[in-house]
């Protein structure tokens, strides 16, 4: 039995120690707003938070995250008012197909809170989620803005 804090609420799952965290939050929880790209942590479509981390959620054994408090995209908005970064991606219009995009959110969450006012430099060293769509100009203008929010 694993007992992980996702989201502020605990959860006991009954997942394998070895079981990539990925799968017991949207398998066990519930929670399917974290993705999966491609298994091997390079696309960062599961890119969730641990203590605060960007962390690719489909490498990370749940036996790692106990103990520890887990965020996930359902997990930003507080009372259902959106965050800066949130409001940021509807109002440059990032999302195409969206499958990718809760990943690049978690993301650019944490570098926001790391980097308040990020250069072109400090984006390209921290977000390298991929979008197959190829949305990284309004991906760059949307962190943009949200610094500035």
């Amino acid at each position: 039995m694993a007992r992980l804090n996702i989201n502020g609420k605990s959860f006991e799952l009954d997942v394998d120690p070895r079981t990539p965290l990925l799968w017991a939050i949207r398998e066990q929880a519930g929670l399917t707003g974290t993705k999966y790209g491609c298994g091997i942590a390079q696309c960062g479509a599961c890119t969730v938070h641990v203590d605060g981390a960007p962390v690719r959620s489909c490498v990370m054994p749940v036996s790692a995250a106990e103990g520890k408090k887990i965020t996930t995209i359902e997990g930003l908005a507080v009372n259902g008012v959106l965050t800066k970064v949130q409001k940021a991606w509807i109002d440059n219009d990032v999302p195409q197909c969206g499958y990718c995009q809760s990943g690049m959110i978690m993301a650019v969450t944490a570098l926001l809170t790391n980097k308040p006012r990020p250069t072109d430099a400090d984006i390209d060293a921290a977000i390298t989620n991929i979008c197959r769509c190829g949305t990284f100009n309004q991906v760059r203008e949307a962190i943009h803005a949200a610094a500035k929010a």
